[in-house]
């Protein structure tokens, strides 16, 4: 009972949002890397100094939640969150790098079409994160999760048929192989924010 009448650490959701931000850029630095390659160089470096920053928010929160008595969300909550949060920006660094590494000269469309849900999912994120502060917006909150649910979706369709045309249409193995792997990285960024997104809706529904 006294715990409850303490004052609780609420950096932790400012922490969250600027996390999600980064994302959020990072997404649109990828996604401006696949409509526009010969950009590669100073987009990956982009997308490399963002990831530094997320993992400095990772630490500083993992950090911070060592040092809280009371905290507003379950310990593990936290730190399953911002860790899973992480991984969405470690992908974009992934796929951004093998563009760079596998020296890709063009990329497909279907390839560009799951970079821009990544966008969208990470613009979704950034709005529901900024909605936790007092998690009394549940329907607006449980909405948009909906909605990152549904790009995942998309995504997966999107893949499904990228991953056919690559097959059935390009002749050089070695390019397959290559843009199949960029393809998986691209879907996995969506998955990861649907990760968060379930994350956060349990959250959400046990705090209502």
């Amino acid at each position: 009972m006294f715990a409850r009448l303490l004052p609780k650490e609420g950096r932790f959701f400012d922490m969250f949002v600027a996390h999600a931000d980064l994302s959020r850029q990072g997404s649109r630095e990828l996604a401006a890397l696949m409509s526009n390659l010969k950009e590669a160089d100073t987009r990956v470096a982009n997308i490399e100094t963002l990831e530094k920053k997320a993992d400095k928010i990772t630490h500083d929160t993992v950090d911070l939640l060592h040092k809280t008595f009371i905290t507003p969300l379950d310990r593990d909550q936290i730190h399953q969150l911002i860790s899973t949060m992480d991984d969405v920006l470690d992908l974009m660094e992934d796929a951004a790098q093998c563009i760079s590494l596998y020296d890709i000269r063009a990329v497909t469309p279907d390839a560009c079409a799951l970079a821009d849900i990544g966008v969208q999912c990470c613009d979704r994120l950034h709005m529901v994160v900024s909605l936790m502060h007092d998690l009394t917006d549940t329907g607006s909150i449980l909405k948009i999760c909906q909605e990152i649910d549904r790009l995942e979706s998309d995504a997966d369709r999107v893949m499904r048929r990228g991953m056919g045309r690559l097959f059935r249409d390009e002749a050089d193995t070695r390019q397959l192989i290559k843009m199949k792997a960029i393809y998986e990285l691209l879907e996995e960024i969506t998955d990861r924010c649907e990760d968060v997104a379930n994350l956060i809706e349990g959250i959400v529904l046990e705090n209502a």
